[in-house]
């Protein structure tokens, strides 16, 4: 019999979790097992945890216990056990599975490319969750880049997704596109994404002191301030921006600095404006929250399936060469490596140069 680890955190003390064990169910008809061969965990998935009630994350891979939850990583998995005639034992499938060692699934619409997970609990959850991708059917597929894939393709799809949204409305009208946060890992792919067309307007990272020389090297700003010198950000030109940070304090200081320039503020990641979280200069009405997968499914509907999909997986492979020259990717396997990666995450230890790729 198959034994299945799990990762369980609390929902209200995310740094609070432990590994449990249990034994995988018979499979039903159609079910299938996949042993998750390993995943990433980089803050996104921190991210997650805190707006999971929210957003509804915690409702992919739910637990019995009331207040407690499993975060949601993106990674590979193999298919060890099969009762769907449609996929076989061996499959390689790239996707969103939980802290765990294995996963029953149940696929459905599923074509030579990919498949969807149809367990009853994730029906209504956006798509682009519950999509799995059958790798050794795509051309080109490089074990090689799985890693890379793990840590980056979820954040720079959101990348691809906001430069994707920020030219589609004209730039707001704005002459200059700030990205505090800018050492951050979708504020890079954001980055990678803008400064390749000509006609966007510049950029300008705003980061920490000690972040600056990092921020510096990727040689992608056209101006790099940090969080002590917002004042130095030219106010007279019209601004947009991209807030990776979920920083009130900070977010407050650059909206009154800018006034009526500041023409749209994208708020990414962790944020806490809806709870009044951002102070009284933070400006609500020209601020949105920004989420990738509504995005992602506006474009299917515009342009037909896996055409958004096509192209965003384009920049992510060129992207993510480009980010070996600064990224580095941790590695390590067994329980209480996954336990240590998590624990290291939530205290905000980990560098942003730095991810970790991990396994049971």
């Amino acid at each position: 019999m198959t034994t299945i680890s799990e990762f369980i955190v609390r929902k209200d003390n995310l740094a609070e979790g432990r590994v449990e064990t249990r034994e995988a169910p018979a499979l039903k008809g159609g079910e299938v097992l996949a042993k998750i061969d390993r995943f990433a965990l980089t803050a996104n998935n921190v991210t997650y945890g805190v707006v999971g009630e929210r957003i509804g994350y915690w409702k992919f891979f739910p637990v019995a216990k009331e207040g407690e939850g499993i975060i949601p990583v993106w990674g590979f998995a193999d298919i060890v056990e099969s009762n769907n005639p449609d996929i076989p034992v061996g499959e390689r499938l790239y996707g969103y599975f939980p802290m765990a060692s294995h996963l029953v699934m149940k696929p459905e619409k599923v074509d030579e490319k990919r498949l969807f997970d149809g367990a009853a609990h994730r029906k209504g959850l956006p798509p682009v969750y519950n999509s799995y991708a059958r790798v050794k059917a795509e051309p080109g597929y490089n074990r090689d880049m799985d890693d890379d894939r793990m840590v980056l393709f979820p954040l720079y799809a959101t990348s691809f997704c906001l430069y994707d949204f920020m030219k589609d409305r004209g730039w707001f009208g704005a002459e200059q596109i700030i990205l505090p946060s800018a050492s951050s890992k979708t504020a890079i792919g954001t980055a990678y994404a803008i400064a390749a067309d000509a006609s966007a307007p510049r950029l300008v990272g705003l980061t920490s002191a000690r972040n600056k020389p990092a921020v510096e090297k990727l040689k992608l700003y056209a101006d790099i301030f940090t969080y002590e010198e917002i004042d130095k950000i030219d106010a007279a030109k019209p601004a947009l921006i991209i807030d990776m940070s979920g920083n009130g304090e900070v977010l407050g200081r650059l909206h009154k600095h800018l006034g009526d320039n500041m023409k749209f503020t994208s708020n990414v990641g962790v944020t806490h404006y809806e709870a009044g979280g951002m102070g009284p200069d933070f400006i609500r009405e020209r601020s949105e929250m920004f989420f990738a997968p509504g995005h992602i499914q506006r474009r299917a509907e515009e342009w037909g399936p896996g055409a958004f999909e096509k192209q965003a997986f384009g920049f992510w492979k060129e992207a993510a060469l480009k980010s070996r020259d600064w990224l580095i990717i941790r590695r390590e396997n067994g329980p209480q490596a996954v336990a240590n990666a998590w624990s290291q995450l939530c205290a905000g230890k980990t560098p942003a140069d730095a991810a970790w790729v991990v396994s049971f």
